[in-house]
């Protein structure tokens, strides 16, 4: 084994470069090499003790041994060019001059080297080329042609008449004629055992790759029918193999993705380029759960399929891309949120632009008023008037400081609420009280309806009451003259049901789902009909949240508003959400533009 190895790494060593990395190859050349350089060898260390033997060599002699070393010039060419097909053509030269050369001088076609023309085409074959095989086959033709002219005009040196030499000959040269033949036989079965072996390896890591990657692989024809499908399909879909083939993968692709599936393999077929395209498969539920089947996202590449074939066919590689898919529609889903948010700052600070500058003009101008009274000649009463239009300038901005503060803090889960009992009913009429002054100015009746028996409750009065202004005044504002709004407040169960409800304006139905987003005012700014920061009831959502309680808006474009607000009776401030904005200032689920300013405005 020790020097098999040896003589194997020897000949490796002699291989051209282009047949070191084929196994086939390398051992075709292998064969080629070995024999031939193991006869030339025998041959050339044999010479000189066939000399010793026989003495001075015949013309014939010379050229036997001649071409029994020449196999090495063979061997050399291979090795330096790496032409198989090549070498196995002037070997095949080389052994056809020899059987002429013998068989011109021992008596032409009768001659017992003829019978080594057999071996010619043999030995071709062994190249697994038909060109070379077909230029021996009509090589060795040729000499057998040439000799029987030759004999047949005579043209042949008269061979000896010896009946027994000739027979000894003729016995010698079949019987070393079929030895090669042999060796030929030989080195075929070991070439064709070599293949099998490599073909078996090839199979083995194809199939490898099949069972274990998991991307699958497919065989299509140009109308989607599946005629192979890779075992990794029923780890993607849940389906064996078997259910997949002809049109069951087809009926597996969601049915608005079948257009893009159908012409993406057609388009493989019909050209020489890759083509790519993303769908949906229904994929089984797994056995032992309840989960109903669903939908998976698949990328799948295809390509023509390489081979001689009436109806052309296409190689397929799908991959879940399901993954992706969720981290594409969660980018995107971030990004609408961050243009929405930038949308909501611009209309933020459009908004406070306007609800600043009113008040401070007024500040401005009437204070300028009275620094100059002696000029303007101002009377005490005038004097009066533009004091108390200064305060209430200071108020309006004041409020809206608290409200932007409140908002902050409650976003940042800073608000403090400090629960205490007290009267429902008493600080609801307190409310409307404050606010009836502004309704009767704004042609709105204000109806309160509060039970005279409602029971105390705990909780934060101060929040309470900013509740209940809050959703006051927003309805006041929203309600058009002759209209009204009413107040009412009633107990289910354990809880407060706190109910305004206006006949304003409304809201629209594709705004209801964002109200109580901060600083949300649908509608863009320079359409605004009333003042106002959009944080009303987006405090209202905070407070609400942070007493456990509920707030439910019904409305309709042209017919009005109810928000209704569910308190706790017994508020415990143990039960409260986490105060952040997570969970009292809801997510604001995308929006486009074009249909942000398609709303109308309403605070």
């Amino acid at each position: 084994m020790i020097v098999l190895s040896i003589i194997r790494d020897c000949l490796d060593a002699l291989l051209h470069p282009s047949a070191r990395y084929d196994a086939l190859t390398r051992a075709r050349h292998r064969a080629f090499m070995a024999p031939r350089l193991l006869g030339s060898l025998v041959a050339l260390a044999a010479f000189p003790v066939y000399l010793a033997m026989r003495g001075a060599p015949t013309a014939l002699e010379v050229a036997a041994f001649a071409w029994l070393i020449a196999p090495i010039l063979l061997s050399w060419f291979l090795s330096r060019t790496g032409r198989y097909e090549g070498a196995h053509i002037l070997s095949a030269l080389a052994l056809a001059g020899l059987v002429m050369m013998v068989a011109v001088t021992t008596g032409g076609i009768e001659s017992f080297a003829a019978v080594w023309l057999i071996v010619v085409p043999l030995e071709a074959a062994l190249s697994a080329s038909r060109r070379v095989v077909a230029f021996a086959s009509a090589l060795a033709l040729s000499c057998v042609a040439l000799l029987i002219t030759l004999g047949h005009f005579h043209l042949l040196p008269a061979a000896e008449p010896n009946a027994t030499l000739h027979a000894v000959l003729m016995g010698a040269g079949l019987a070393s004629a079929t030895l090669y033949a042999a060796g030929l036989a030989v080195s075929a079965e070991s070439l064709a055992r070599t293949s099998v072996s490599l073909l078996y390896l090839e199979e083995d890591r194809y199939r490898l790759l099949a069972r274990n990657m998991s991307d699958v692989i497919s065989r299509h024809s140009r109308n989607g029918a599946v005629g192979f499908i890779s075992p990794a399909a029923e780890a993607m879909l849940g389906a064996p193999g078997a259910r997949l083939t002809g049109h069951g993968l087809f009926d597996r692709v969601h049915v608005a993705d079948r257009p893009a599936y159908l012409t993406a393999l057609s388009d493989a077929a019909g050209g020489s380029e890759q083509r790519s395209v993303e769908f949906r498969l229904r994929r089984d539920a797994v056995r032992g759960q309840n989960a109903s089947a669903d939908f998976i996202w698949v990328e799948m590449r295809c390509r023509p399929l390489e081979q001689a074939s009436p109806e052309a066919e296409v190689v397929a590689v799908m991959r879940d891309i399901t993954d992706r898919k969720l981290q594409e529609q969660a980018l995107e889903t971030a990004r609408a949120a961050a243009e929405q948010a930038d949308a909501s700052k611009t209309r933020f600070l459009a908004t406070m632009s306007h609800e600043l500058r009113t008040p401070l003009n007024a500040i401005i101008g009437f204070s300028e008023m009275i620094v100059h009274e002696e000029a303007m000649m101002l009377d005490t009463a005038r004097r009066r008037e533009y004091a108390q239009l200064i305060n209430d300038s200071g108020q309006h901005l004041l409020s809206v400081v608290n409200g932007i503060l409140d908002m902050s803090k409650m976003e940042t889960g800073n608000f403090e609420i400090s629960p205490e009992p007290f009267a429902p009913r008493a600080a609801l009429l307190h409310c409307c009280n404050l606010l009836a002054l502004k309704a009767r100015d704004n042609g709105v009746d204000l109806i309160t309806r509060a039970a005279e028996d409602l029971p105390v409750m705990n909780g934060d009065p101060r929040a309470f009451k900013q509740i209940a202004l809050n959703l006051i005044t927003n309805a006041i504002k929203f309600t058009e003259r002759g209209g009204s709004v009413t107040v009412s407040a009633a107990v289910e169960g354990s809880r407060l049901m706190l109910s305004v409800t206006d006949t304003g304006v409304g809201i629209a139905a594709e705004d209801l789902a964002r109200i109580g987003d901060p600083f949300f005012q649908a509608g863009k700014t320079y359409q605004r009909k009333h003042e106002g920061t959009g944080l009303g009831l987006s405090i209202v959502k905070g407070l609400v949240a942070l007493h456990s309680g509920e707030m439910n808006v019904q409305s309709s474009v042209g017919e009005g508003t109810t928000v209704t607000v569910t308190l706790p009776l017994d508020f415990a401030p143990s039960l409260a959400p986490s105060s952040n904005i997570a969970t009292l200032i809801p997510a604001q689920r995308p929006e486009s533009q074009d249909e942000a300013h398609q709303v109308k405005k309403r605070a």
